[in-house]
């Protein structure tokens, strides 16, 4: 395990974790919250993953507390704890169904905080929450967000104890700086709407092509459907979901969800039927099987 680690490349170890994390959550669960070792690096190959690097993958996750060895029907695996299952319904809201454009009536959310040089890792544990949450930063020490985000930035703030080194407010804006400056000097807005660019860029043409098709292939399903959606998993993270009175006409973050979601129609369907004849020990099915709908 020592020796795999040292051997792979960081870019290639990240992968393999983040493409795991995404298999887990939108594989796994629906296939009962387990799966089996060798069937599970069987279908990881075949999106790109060498063994050896899906073992480590699992090997941390396991360290992490997220899978625990689990045995059924006679084949080794691995079960999905509750503290998995906790992050990973916790992203489900933002990753599959996207942030909603806030109401600007709503007012904003504002979060102060003064954190001593001594405490350091905390800050940036802090501001880390902060920009997960899509909070932007407008100033020293200073984030804000839609108004709606107020009950996740009390948690943050509670989580990490950092209540009395923290003011938050809510209100609404009544002048001064322009708006539509603040915000774009508060956020990547225009790095944001880029990743949105690449990634219709990248799949629109698939979309198309599973319009034209009336059947699709199994593993060709499996493949896409995973890529999708661990290419698509980090960017509504990245996107506060602000007003429509900020952004500019061209955003590209709606186009970008409309496709998300029909490419989702179409292929997660004949991705967990594909995947479903690796949960057990029968023959793996040739390149052009995989219809019908996996097991509950």
């Amino acid at each position: 395990m020592s020796e795999t680690k040292s051997a792979r490349p960081p870019a290639a170890a990240r992968r393999s974790r983040t493409l795991l994390v995404s298999f887990l959550g939108a594989v796994v669960r629906p296939m009962g919250n387990w799966m089996p070792i060798a069937g599970a690096v069987e279908l990881l190959a075949q999106s790109g993953l060498d063994a050896a690097g899906v073992r480590t993958a699992v090997f941390r996750l396991k360290k992490r507390g997220w899978l625990e060895s689990q045995t059924r029907s006679g084949l080794r695996g691995y079960a999905l704890t509750p503290a998995a299952l906790e992050a990973l319904a916790a992203g489900d809201e933002v990753i599959w169904h996207a942030r909603q454009p806030a109401d600007l009536g709503d007012g904003w959310c504002l979060v102060n905080f003064s954190v001593p040089e001594s405490a350091r890792a905390v800050r940036h544990q802090l501001t880390a929450h902060l920009t997960s949450l899509g909070f932007g930063n407008i100033g020293s020490a200073v984030w804000i967000a839609p108004a709606r985000m107020l009950p996740a930035a009390r948690r943050a703030i509670d989580e990490l104890d950092l209540t009395e080194q923290c003011a938050v407010f809510v209100g609404d804006y009544l002048g001064g700086q322009q708006l539509t400056t603040m915000v774009r000097n508060g956020w990547d807005l225009a790095g944001i709407d880029r990743r949105y660019r690449e990634f219709i860029e990248e799949y629109a043409g698939e979309g198309d092509r599973l319009a034209a098709d009336s059947a699709v292939d199994g593993k060709h399903a499996f493949v896409t459907y995973l890529s999708v959606v661990d290419h698509w998993r980090k960017l509504p993270f990245r996107d506060p979901g602000l007003p429509p009175e900020v952004l500019t006409e061209d955003w590209s973050g709606p186009a970008a969800v409309r496709l998300f979601e029909r490419l989702v129609a179409e292929l997660d369907g004949p991705a967990l039927a594909h995947a479903a004849h690796y949960w057990s020990a029968q023959p793996r099915p040739t390149a052009t099987e995989g219809g019908g709908t996996a097991p509950k």
